[in-house]
């Protein structure tokens, strides 16, 4: 049961980091917010790092933890880039579906044995997929018009995030307890680093304006937050549970920019978003089994 809330809690700190991510993003750089939002991530990491380590760690949590790191990187470039093409209910539930997919068949691969319900959840994935990439590419009406339309990156962009988040969530999970939350620590420096990089490349190595910058700072201290609380789930439950279950945090981004935002749904892909949430709730319920 512990398991199960803290990877509800996860959900409920990246869906708000998204948020306040994508609202950033369109009208800054994705690449500084996500500077941004890394460097208050280790920050918040650090101060709860002495609170919830083992001294040493072992060098393979701290390599799984980077290899999580990077992982996450790409997911949120992806997802960032998601949210500035397109609707926030396109990009997210797509990462999100491939998150969980991903991390459920790589738990087969690392011997957990899922129930027939939860393999059920993986095949509805599909259909979930389709459902969303083809209102997004009929959507013209109906969104947050502050949305730019180009419904085609946003779909790409969810699905190459729900890879990347897929790695972090599997990156933590191999990199057991045994470490503290030094693998934690190793990913978000790992991110850090990774932007860092891409940014003296393309020349964003600086601070977006100050809204953006409020906003990046609220990506970067849920978004740590969730991290956290994923870990901690993670090994006190199975990867296929908690990874599906922290999947749920598009449901958080969606409620904030239908209340914040007034963005609305169509018919195609409200059915897309249901057919995403059946696929999510079987995979949860039936690797609870």
């Amino acid at each position: 049961m512990l398991a199960i809330v803290l990877a509800l809690a996860a959900a409920i700190g990246y869906g708000g980091s998204d948020f306040a991510a994508g609202l950033a993003s369109r009208s800054a750089s994705v690449i500084q917010v996500t500077l941004l939002a890394s460097a208050v991530a280790v920050v918040v990491v650090a101060a709860a790092l002495p609170f919830a380590a083992a001294h040493p760690p072992a060098p393979s949590a701290v390599a799984w933890g980077a290899v999580a790191g990077l992982g996450g990187t790409a997911g949120a470039l992806a997802l960032y880039l998601g949210f500035r093409h397109a609707a926030f209910s396109v990009a997210g539930p797509l990462s999100a579906v491939g998150a969980a997919g991903f991390s459920v068949l790589a738990g087969l691969l690392l011997g957990e044995r899922p129930t027939p319900l939860a393999l059920a959840g993986i095949v509805v994935a599909l259909p979930a997929i389709v459902g969303v990439s083809a209102s997004a590419a009929s959507a013209g009406s109906g969104e947050d018009p502050g949305a730019p339309a180009r419904p085609a990156a946003g779909v790409a962009a969810g699905l190459v995030a729900g890879a990347g988040f897929a790695l972090l969530f599997i990156g933590l999970n191999r990199a057991g307890s045994g470490s503290g939350l030094w693998p934690v620590a190793a990913a978000q420096v790992t991110e850090l680093v990774a932007a860092c990089g891409v940014a003296m490349v393309t020349g964003n190595l600086r601070l977006p304006g100050a809204r953006s910058s409020r906003l990046a700072v609220i990506t970067g201290a849920t978004g740590a937050l969730g991290t956290i609380l994923y870990f901690f789930a993670t090994h006190d439950g199975f990867l296929a549970v908690t990874a599906v279950l922290t999947s749920l945090y598009p449901a958080i981004t969606i409620v904030l920019a239908r209340t914040l935002l007034g963005e609305r749904l169509n018919a195609l892909r409200l059915i897309g978003l249901s057919l995403a949430a059946v696929c999510v709730a079987l995979i949860a319920v039936g690797g609870a089994d």
